[in-house]
């Protein structure tokens, strides 16, 4: 996706649990989210894994953490900006990020 538009993003004020919940509980979406706890990546650049994600699942994945406000999908120039919208998460739901990060490998 290179379109420079902005896409809808919730208000901090707006996250729901349930819903940042649903969107952790897959494991390529929590794959994405750990890549970006490192700082943000170009979308390209996102979830390089082996075998390639189809673009569908990976736009399909991207809008799923997105409209859960979990994560920051916006352009910059001809490609797209995605981050973790850390500050938002730690500030609705205390210690949830750091929970499910330092969960890794736990299953």
């Amino acid at each position: 996706m290179t379109s420079g538009r902005p896409l809808p993003h919730p208000a901090r004020d707006d996250l729901e649990l349930t819903q940042v919940l649903f969107a952790l509980s897959d494991p390529v979406r929590l794959d994405l989210v750990r890549q970006l706890a490192s700082g943000p990546q170009e979308m390209a650049d996102c979830l390089a894994v082996e075998p390639p994600l189809p673009k569908s699942t990976k736009s399909h994945t991207m809008k799923v953490l997105r409209e859960a406000g979990v994560i920051r999908n916006e352009p910059r120039g001809r490609n797209r900006i995605v981050s973790l919208r850390r500050e938002d998460l730690d500030s609705a739901f205390p210690g949830l990020l750091d929970a499910v990060l330092d969960g890794e490998g736990t299953a």
